[in-house]
This record gives C-alpha cells, structure tokens and sequence, in this order.
C-alpha cells in the first residue's frame, strides 16, 4: 500500500534572502570529497539536489530551466549507469517532476514559488549546531541542507502546483499548464 502526503506549496516566500552564498565547483569538490554517506547520498550521482545532475557543474540553488531539456537526453549516461533517481516530463496538461528524496531530510521537504517565475525544492538534512538567529539557507547551506530551484515554463499555472511524497521516498510534482483562452483567440481572428 502506498503512503502519500500531500506538501504545501508556499506561494509566499518569507526568507528572500536565502541562497545568499553559491556553491562553486572547488567548494563542492572539496565538501563532497570528506566522503560523508549522507553527504554522498544528498548530492551524489543522481540526486536532484546534485550540482553535477546536468552533465556539468551547476549550482543548484541557480535557477535552471528544467523542462526546455529532454529528460532522456540530459541523463542518459546517468540511467546507463543505472544512477539516476529523477525524472521530468510534460503531458497536454502539465508538467511532471519526480525524484528521489535523500533519505534523511525526507519529512522536512518545501516547495516554495519565487514570484511566479521559479519553483523551488529545498529540505534540511543536518542541524545548525550553533543556535544562530540567521537562516540555515543564508550561509554555506549545503552543510546543512540542499536545494534545486526550477524556471517554470512561461505557460505554467504556478497558482496551482500539487506536491506529493509517496512512501516518504518519492517526490512528485505536476505544474498545470494554463488553459489556451479559446474566446481571446476568436475574438482575434474575427477582427
């Protein structure tokens, strides 16, 4: 039997300060190399939340326009390998994410809209020892958490994006696509 939970997708943003640091490629190279498993699972091989999932590096918490790229082709040495744990897609009436959790983190996953414009999936998968005032986000966030930020499709209906984890393992994410407005297109051609 499946267990699916529905996520709240926060259409409001209250920490826009976040993301504040970008991970570079030494900084990740040097992090990810300490050969931590939980570090490894989180952002190795595969992960969403990897800066190497495209083919290069690239900073997760960077914008990047998910859905102009073919699934198949970006991972194709990934699922050759048998590493990859992501999928997207697009169907006549939405667009489809689905991916891995890390398996720590897994129950503290957000969904946050940024102005209509970029879909964002971060989660925390280590405390803050220190008891800062400051945002885990603000700082080196890897160290404490990951992140993916998604360009929506300029026809995405972000008002109503629906986010389930099943089994507290798999992320599932359908953006719906707006309706074309048949009057508006009628009305055109009829002038």
């Amino acid at each position: 039997m499946t267990n699916c939970k529905q996520l709240e997708v926060q259409l409001q943003d209250q920490t826009p300060q976040k993301w504040g640091v970008p991970l570079t490629e030494d900084v990740f190279g040097n992090f990810i190399s300490k050969g931590n498993p939980t570090v490894q699972k989180v952002f190795g091989d595969g992960s969403l939340f990897s800066p190497l999932l495209f083919g290069k590096f690239f900073d997760p918490s960077d914008a990047f326009p998910l859905w102009d790229f073919e699934s198949e082709i970006l991972l194709s040495k990934l699922r050759s390998s048998g590493q990859s744990s992501v999928d997207w897609f697009q169907t006549a009436s939405d667009y489809v994410l689905k991916a891995e959790l890390p398996g720590i983190g897994k129950n503290s996953v957000q969904i946050y809209v940024d102005n209509g414009k970029v879909v964002e999936i971060s989660g925390q998968w280590k405390q803050q020892r220190e008891s800062e005032t400051k945002d885990w986000r603000s700082g080196h966030w890897w160290e404490h958490g990951y992140v993916r930020r998604l360009e929506l499709p300029g026809n995405a209906d972000w008002r109503n994006i629906e986010a389930h984890v099943n089994d507290d393992l798999l992320l599932d994410i359908r953006i719906p696509k707006n309706p074309l407005d048949c009057d508006t297109d009628s009305e055109s051609v009829q002038n």
